[in-house]
């Protein structure tokens, strides 16, 4: 399966009718019984991320007849659904409401996300905003670029310009890193310009695909949250490697982390400074 530039934007089409039809009609409307707990009392589901997976779903199987689709929600229910990904000659992962928590409470930070994968390699990714309406979605080797609510597109998208590390700004999860590691870096966070977290992957990957953002650090790598983001960022000019300076692979889904910044020398130069020894 080749995607290219018009099915690219039909899978984007998908998500902004998902979007439109299950997941704005419920924001700031859900009922105490709409919202539930999964893994934890951080991790959280409501009938709006249940809904639009279904559509999506759907919508998916009925342009791409056989494809594997492997979404959050029914990843929850069924974790061996991850283990498809890597041989589907067509695979896709779905997040349907990133950042569950921000749209629980009311909070307009939140997207709809989406990746396709051919023998495990990640060949498309997007980010769809429910609110603002347009998606920022990239092709493998075509570049990257956002798309209005009608489907036309607005621009390239471009990573932000290289500048020192005392200049860069970053969204940095670290609330899932191990306590050592945590201890490490989260001391060191000063010595970047400033930080940010969006409780949303959807955004910040967003915010440094569109260059207002020099840097992006994660633990945690389920194949939803970050595939989509992934290929977007690379595609824009991004440089992404693991905490050990290996290259991502959506298979890594538990431990090794992500940085994510303009170019390789802005990566080491980060990397050393939030991880490096002393």
């Amino acid at each position: 399966m080749r995607f290219d530039a018009k099915t690219a934007s039909a899978v984007a089409a998908l998500l902004r009718d998902a979007s439109r039809a299950e997941i704005m009609p419920r924001f700031r409307k859900l009922a105490p019984d709409a919202v539930r707990t999964k893994s934890g009392p951080l991790d959280l589901v409501t009938e709006a991320d249940e809904a639009a997976e279904r559509v999506i779903e759907a919508g998916l199987t009925r342009l791409f007849p056989g494809c594997v689709v492997v979404g959050e929600e029914g990843t929850a229910a069924d974790a061996s659904l991850l283990g498809r990904l890597r041989d589907a000659d067509l695979a896709f992962v779905v997040d349907p409401v990133d950042g569950t928590a921000n749209f629980a409470a009311g909070v307009p930070l939140f997207g709809c996300m989406a990746a396709a994968f051919v023998k495990g390699e990640v060949v498309a990714g997007w980010i769809h905003d429910p609110l603002g309406d347009d998606t920022c979605l990239a092709v493998r080797g075509e570049g990257a670029w956002v798309e209005d609510g009608a489907g036309t597109r607005l621009g390239a998208l471009s990573v932000a310009a290289p500048v020192p590390v005392n200049r860069m700004v970053a969204a940095v999860s670290w609330g899932f890193m191990a306590p050592d590691l945590k201890a490490r870096v989260v001391p060191r966070l000063p010595r970047l310009a400033g930080t940010l977290n969006y409780r949303c992957a959807a955004h910040e990957y967003r915010l440094a695909a569109g260059g207002h953002a020099h840097l992006l650090v994660y633990n945690k790598l389920m194949p939803w949250d970050h595939a989509p983001g992934w290929l977007i960022h690379r595609e824009a000019g991004g440089h992404a490697a693991r905490f050990d300076g290996s290259a991502y692979e959506a298979s890594h889904h538990v431990t090794g982390g992500l940085i994510c910044a303009p170019d390789r020398a802005s990566w080491d130069e980060a990397r050393a400074a939030l991880f490096g020894e002393d």
